[in-house]
């Protein structure tokens, strides 16, 4: 993903394709036509460094459309997950979809002989016929795309980059949704999760409460050393991390569905070698019950790449968090995981598709992303695509809004994340959650976190390190308002989150992962939060509402979720402490080397504010009882 801003707003990746340009007169099949937005955005604001050199090496994908376009499947994708239309609810199965929108063997063979009239090499084609993969030399892809390619210093890169939007012959534009490959900048997304466990493994310091509330913080570990009061107030100590039986006790009060029949599938990079033993070992020990056989499946790419670049550890961290929070809130479920090749995008796109062309969940949970202006105008078509495909299935997508709240500290713009702001997926923010001793909610308010350390000599609350993490939202940049935020989102743009879920670390979620410490490597439990449990927990949540639909999907969940705002607790942070108190080891494992203090103040969220209403927070709030009988009765 470029990190740099693109300038020119989208209605959506339709636009992408719905704009061809009308071929002057004459030979129509042989007229160039402009695939749209395919000039990289960042190109003014690179160096540039003259051209790329003929004989340079080109690996790029052309993405095919479609049949009939990505603006009809965007319509229909609409219409089938919208109560009130005629279509709600009609649903189609992967061979249905692939009947009525399926790629043609005729147009990939019309763009394959494109391609190699133009002296490129076919090196494949993509699984459910998505895209056409091509090598050559520049000279080669300058001839077959009617395009100038240079080479520029981007964002710490140097890469080769089109000049211009790419041209295809009239004959095979309808067929092309998009090129990838040509701009050779790495796109790549990261986890959401504000605590990663490191390499040498990661523990909760102590003291820390069961529930909230359950101690406060008077006195340091030594029950001697007394703390001082933060602004006035004795704050209690943060939970050790909320187990599964509390978080259902929370959110999922007076119900006794549990997900079965329904099948949440979570996309992640890579694929941790002991998530199944974990997995089990957690739920075993900590109320969740054990996974039956097969109800927990692994379906990875080939083989794994790019392991430098994406850190395969920290992935690790979030598949065991994404894995464990679905399963704790839908204990009958079953999951599928799937495993991308890389954190690329081509590799996530590629999974994302498999989820769809496989059809075998009905939700599909993401906890990974990237500020929008690291976005290119072809991932976005191919991502929508896929989207689209899946409402049209009956397949709901949610995604992490993303953890560095306005992402004004990271990149000087104040932006939301993608894929979360796509109109085409639900994003889920985040809330600071308190779960008392019985398991009711005794507040909740926005995940927003400035930090407060204790002084060197103990004696008061200093210095302020101000915002640490929050959750992602605002105004998309990408993406006009869809129309069923008309009514209830100021402005004249798409804007996130949609729904809110606990994600602040200091109100957490108990994982349990093998990792390596000190002493060697063995399991270990610990608390762990960030938008990347706020996904799972939404989607494990909406699962036990498909289990009783009998395993029957609900497609897009916008249109639903903003025509019934009274199925979400409004999060305004009425009666919420101020903060928590937390203890943490210096070197992340024991206290061999001391400990640390800090405060962490709720709902301090960068520029983003809770209130009432819908706010860029938490959304509409977090799901009550209404979205489980709202969800089970839909269609």
């Amino acid at each position: 993903m470029h990190k740099h801003p693109i300038a020119a707003t989208l209605l959506s990746a339709a636009a992408l394709v719905a704009g061809v340009l009308t071929a002057p007169a004459a030979n129509a099949s042989v007229v160039p036509k402009a695939v749209p937005d395919t000039k990289p955005a960042w190109l003014a604001r690179a160096t540039h460094l003259g051209h790329a050199g003929s004989a340079a090496k080109v690996d790029a994908r052309v993405y095919l459309a479609p049949r009939g376009g990505l603006a009809a499947l965007q319509r229909q994708a609409l219409a089938v997950s919208t109560p009130g239309d005629a279509r709600y609810g009609h649903f189609l199965t992967a061979a249905q979809y692939q009947a009525t929108y399926g790629v043609t063997d005729a147009a990939v063979n019309a763009v394959e002989n494109w391609l190699r009239s133009a002296g490129l090499t076919v090196t494949g084609v993509g699984a459910g016929r998505s895209y056409v993969r091509v090598r050559g030399t520049v000279r080669q892809a300058e001839q077959a795309f009617d395009v100038t390619i240079d080479r520029y210093r981007h964002d710490g890169q140097t890469v080769q980059a089109p000049t211009s939007a790419v041209r295809v012959p009239g004959r095979v534009a309808s067929s092309v949704l998009t090129v990838t490959g040509l701009d050779s900048s790495v796109s790549v997304a990261k986890p959401a999760s504000t605590v990663e466990p490191p390499p040498p493994g990661f523990r909760n310091a102590r003291p820390c409460s069961v529930f909230y509330g359950q101690l406060e913080a008077r006195f340091q570990a030594d029950f001697k050393t007394r703390l001082p009061a933060f602004k006035g107030q004795r704050l209690p100590y943060a939970v050790c991390g909320y187990t599964g039986p509390q978080l259902r006790a929370a959110y999922e009060p007076g119900t006794d569905l549990d997900g079965t029949g329904a099948t949440v599938a979570i996309v992640d990079a890579y694929d941790a070698p002991t998530i199944v033993g974990d997995a089990q070992r957690y739920a075993v020990e900590n109320g969740d019950g054990g996974y039956a056989k097969n109800q927990l499946r692994l379906i990875d790419a080939a083989r794994f790449t790019h392991q430098n670049l994406c850190v395969p550890t920290g992935w690790a961290g979030e598949q065991t968090l994404d894995i464990e929070a679905v399963h704790a809130m839908a204990p009958g479920a079953d999951i599928r995981y799937y495993g991308a090749a890389s954190c690329e995008d081509v590799d996530l796109i590629d999974t994302l598709a498999k989820v769809v062309d496989q059809d075998k969940a009905q939700i599909v949970t993401n906890s990974w992303g990237e500020p929008e202006e690291g976005e290119t105008t072809g991932s976005i078509a191919k991502f929508e695509q896929v989207f689209a495909q899946g409402a049209v299935e009956g397949i709901s997508f949610t995604f992490s809004s993303g953890d560095s709240g306005d992402e004004l500290a990271n990149t000087g713009i104040r932006q939301a994340d993608y894929p979360t702001s796509d109109p085409f997926v639900t994003s889920v923010g985040g809330t600071s959650l308190a779960v008392g001793a019985d398991g009711s909610r005794l507040f909740e308010t926005g995940w927003g976190t400035d930090e407060v350390l204790l002084s060197a000599n103990g004696k008061r609350w200093a210095p302020d390190e101000g915002f640490t993490s929050g959750a992602g939202g605002g105004v998309s940049h990408l993406f006009d308002k869809p129309a069923y935020q008309n009514g209830t989102v100021p402005g004249a743009h798409r804007q996130v989150p949609d729904v809110g879920m606990d994600a602040d670390p200091t109100t957490g979620f108990l994982v349990g992962e093998t990792q390596t410490f000190p002493e060697g490597v063995s399991f270990d439990t610990f608390r762990l939060g960030g938008t990347s449990l706020a996904s799972p927990l939404f989607a494990g949540m909406t699962a036990l509402a498909i289990g009783a639909r009998g395993g029957t999907g609900l497609g897009l969940l916008n249109p639903t979720i903003y025509a019934n705002p009274s199925a979400f607790d409004d999060v305004t942070g009425a009666g919420a402490d101020i903060g928590n108190v937390r203890v943490d080891f210096d070197n992340g494992v024991d206290a061999s080397k001391g400990v640390f203090y800090s405060v962490r103040q709720f709902d301090m969220d960068s520029s983003l504010t809770t209130g009432p209403g819908w706010d860029d927070v938490t959304g509409l709030g977090s799901p009550n009882d209404g979205w489980l009988d709202l969800a089970r009765s839909a269609g």
